[in-house]
Formats: structure tokens, sequence, C-alpha cells
């Protein structure tokens, strides 16, 4: 096996809510500034061991989310070790095939690849980001008359394949990003996704 790995989802973007790229249409606006990171619970890589790690990209995507031609910057968390480090980026950059190489097909430039500091924290629903000096955000799913988090299902894209999507809202989202090439971004009350995943391959 070349990858197991479980974990969670923390993504925010310049969309309203509720981000139309995730049903397959054009994103508000016509252009999608985006940020996706994975926390990885537990997993392995080629029998790496980078559980406790987090991978994440911030990009720009030009028109339908499915067309592709994704401008990206990756990030992972500087604890990693040179080894975890490679094992992470083989599995995201989807050169280990599974269903991360099925989101990785999307992105047509990787402009910079960095570890730096990440903090990746879920309290009672409520999600916190930070990427270096690059990403500040903040967010928390939608909640049902039950008391149950809103999820989305089937959906004809998305960041975390074979599982359900929590619906969010970001009170806060800043992106320094212009040193990539790629937009800065000081939003607040637009869409988040939050969930969970299991990846295998």
């Amino acid at each position: 096996m070349a990858y197991q790995l479980e974990g969670q989802l923390l993504e925010v973007c310049s969309c309203e809510v509720l981000c139309p790229c995730w049903i397959g249409e054009m994103p508000d606006g016509g252009t999608c500034e985006g940020v996706v990171a994975y926390h990885i619970d537990r997993g392995q890589v080629d029998g790496i061991d980078v559980s406790g790690h987090t991978f994440a990209l911030t990009g720009h995507i030009p028109g339908n989310a499915l067309d592709g031609n994704w401008k990206v910057a990756m990030f992972i968390d500087q604890e990693a070790s040179p080894e975890q480090r490679d094992a992470i980026l083989n599995a995201f950059s989807g050169k280990l095939g599974g269903p991360l190489a099925d989101v990785a097909q999307l992105v047509g430039e990787v402009v910079s690849v960095e570890q730096t500091p990440i903090s990746f924290t879920v309290v009672e629903g409520k999600g916190t980001l930070k990427i270096g000096s690059v990403v500040d955000a903040e967010m928390a799913p939608y909640v049902g008359p039950t008391g149950e988090v809103t999820t989305l299902h089937e959906s004809v894209f998305t960041t975390i394949p074979g599982s359900p999507a929590y619906v969010a809202k970001a009170g806060r989202y800043k992106r320094n990003s212009e040193q990539y090439g790629i937009v800065d971004v000081d939003l607040k009350d637009h869409n988040a996704i939050q969930g969970l995943f299991r990846f295998e391959a």
C-alpha cells in the first residue's frame, strides 16, 4: 500500500457560502482564491510514519475548478523531517495515485514548496488555520435544527474524495500571497469547508 492517511480538512476560499465549485459551477466572481489544509492524525506513506503533520496549499483557480490549471504554493509543517516532507509531497502531488491524484491532477503550476510553521486546530467545531505569515483563517460549520452539522454528500467536486464535507463559514480569511504571484485576500463571512478524510492507495 502506497499510503494510508486519516485526518481533518480545513478549507477556505473567496466564494460566497456555499462555494459553487463543489457542485461543478463557476466560482463567484469567475475565479476562486483558496486555501486547503490537511492535518494527518494517523498515517504512513511508503512505510514512513507521517502522523501529526500538515500539508497545505494556497492557490488561484482561474475558472471552473474541474477545468484545472490551478496555480498553487504548497506548504508542509516545519516539524516534518526531510524524509517525511518528501513522502507527504509524493502523496499529495499525486505521484502515488489514488484519491489524492484525482485532486492533484487539477494543479497546473506549483510556484513554491516550503516548510513553515502551521497551526491547525479544531475545538468544539471551530477551526483555525495559520500558515506562517501567509494565511490566517477561522471558521465554523453550520448546524441544522437538530444540532447536527450541515453536510454535503455526493458533490461533483471535492477535496476529500469519499467523505462528506461540513458546510462552514469563515469569520476571518486573510492571505498574504503576492510573493507567489497569487493575489492577497482579506475577507469575512465567506465560504469554508471542514471535514474528515481517509485516503488509501
